[in-house]
């Protein structure tokens, strides 16, 4: 069997071309580090041969239920920017599914290496450990409202979901839990019964768990025209009183901003309203904030954008910059009601990720990256409305802070276009610009670009990805 190409010893990228510079003296004075010479860097054909030879040897040892984005196998990454192991460099406005925001932050790896010199793992169902506590505080003081909160730790964002649905029907005595039309809550077994989209994520692992009721979300761009907020949330109380009934109803889960649905942005005061009808009928609200939370949406959670304050919170990505860590925050009287040992897991709250989460979370604090999310929108937003005012197939444009997207549609028509939505996808890859699709339709591409990218590579991202479009367009009229 070949030996894996080495990153270390890979040749790295060519640096002729200064694709993208910072300031003078080489620095990104917000964060206090190095801008790339390079952002963007083709060096082989995509994929180049040594990811070839890896993709030989991982068909024939991955399963192929197990998909990838891009084609390339990376060697290293930092700051927006991805290099393989044949030395291309691609900006990268994925960031792991808004996963590691900042980046390769030198604070957050030093804070892995020295929990890692210290111990590895107790169980803290076993012998518990502060690292654990400390995280539970931050985000007990992050999530919001002022009320008092308990927090548990997982794994996955599947999981912290499973966890909330097993609390708020314990505390209430209630089976059934409402999810939303375009909803994605994870892959397992309940969760998929929460998740919305058949395939990739549902066809053919059924029979799922019962008592999952699903209605219709709040999507200003398809929804009949006029149709507010607290219109779209009476539309779905309304459904939710007719065939359920409050009484047998224990929570109502919701993305404030649907993510792999499309990312999918409420109608102003559908959030409140829905918010507001839970508390007035005794039922549980979970914000599914495992993809909008940590800064992500220029806020620390996006349900505070309209002050809507969830009983339970999930979280998980952004949470520890790329080591797996999940959590589970609520109401203390609903958190509390579970009995000592109903929550819980083998390697939930692992002392590494803790760290690097209280690293990450102290790194979004001081930097402010909230306010540097809003600033990614606020340079981002007006160029992908000038892009489809000039190429007549983006149907939306919406997000919000560092979570944006593109709904592409065929030209006079709101009628989806998956087809050109993949080919947009492809050429950027191709071209060095890693960008993600997702939507009930296949046909957004969305953008999750590191908060700590810098200006210049985010504007270089954001060109190819309007230069791939335009030349699509024009070749395809």
């Amino acid at each position: 069997m070949p030996s894996a190409p080495n990153a270390a010893t890979a040749s790295p990228p060519d640096v002729d071309r200064s694709a993208s510079r910072g300031p003078a003296d080489g620095a990104d004075h917000a964060t206090d580090r190095a801008v790339p010479a390079v952002a963007r860097l083709i060096r082989t054909e995509i994929p180049g041969p040594l990811s070839r030879e890896l993709a030989g040897r991982r068909s024939a040892a991955v399963a192929k239920g197990v998909a990838s984005v891009l084609p390339i196998f990376a060697a290293s990454a930092g700051d927006g920017v991805l290099t393989d192991v044949d030395g291309n460099t691609l900006i990268d406005l994925g960031s792991g599914i808004a996963v590691t925001s900042v980046g390769a932050a030198p604070e957050v790896i030093e804070a892995i290496r020295e929990q890692a010199g210290a111990f590895l793992h107790t169980c803290f169902m076993i012998a518990p450990y502060e690292g654990y506590v400390r995280v539970c505080e931050e985000l007990n003081a992050l999530t919001p409202g002022d009320h008092d909160k308990r927090t548990v730790l997982f794994n996955s964002g599947s999981e912290a979901v499973e966890n909330a649905v097993k609390v708020a029907r314990h505390a209430t005595g209630r089976p059934a839990i409402v999810a939303f039309d375009h909803a994605y809550h994870g892959r397992t077994n309940l969760t998929m019964a929460l998740t919305a989209k058949a395939m990739p994520y549902k066809s053919g692992f059924g029979p799922f768990a019962p008592e999952i009721y699903r209605v219709p979300m709040s999507y200003p761009y398809r929804d009949p025209a006029g149709l507010t907020g607290p219109q779209a949330a009476a539309r779905a109380i309304d459904q939710i009183e007719k065939q359920i009934g409050a009484d047998s109803l224990a929570a109502v889960l919701i993305e404030p901003i649907q993510g792999e649905g499309g990312f999918i942005v409420p109608a102003p005061g559908f959030l409140p309203a829905i918010a507001a009808w839970c508390r007035a009928n005794g039922v549980v609200l979970i914000a599914d904030e495992v993809q909008t939370g940590f800064c992500r949406t220029g806020d620390w959670f996006a349900a505070e954008h309209e002050n809507v304050v969830p009983d339970l919170v999930t979280t998980a990505k952004g949470i520890a910059n790329g080591m797996p860590l999940a959590a589970l925050t609520g109401r203390a009287e609903l958190m509390d009601a579970v009995h000592p040992g109903g929550l819980g897991g083998t390697f939930g709250g692992n002392p590494v990720s803790c760290a690097a989460a209280i690293a990450t979370i102290e790194l979004m604090r001081s930097q402010d990256l909230a306010g540097t999310a809003r600033r990614i929108g606020e340079a981002a937003l007006p160029r992908l409305h000038s892009l489809a005012e000039r190429t007549g197939v983006i149907g939306d444009v919406r997000g919000r802070g560092a979570m944006l997207a593109i709904e592409l549609v065929r030209p006079g028509t709101n009628e989806p276009d998956p087809q050109l939505t993949a080919a947009v996808a492809a050429a950027c890859h191709a071209a060095g610009v890693l960008v993600l699709t997702a939507g009930t339709y296949k046909n957004v591409i969305r953008l999750l670009p590191p908060l700590v990218i810098p200006p210049e590579v985010l504007d270089e991202g954001l060109s190819v990805l309007e230069a791939t479009l335009e030349r699509l367009v024009t070749e395809g009229s």
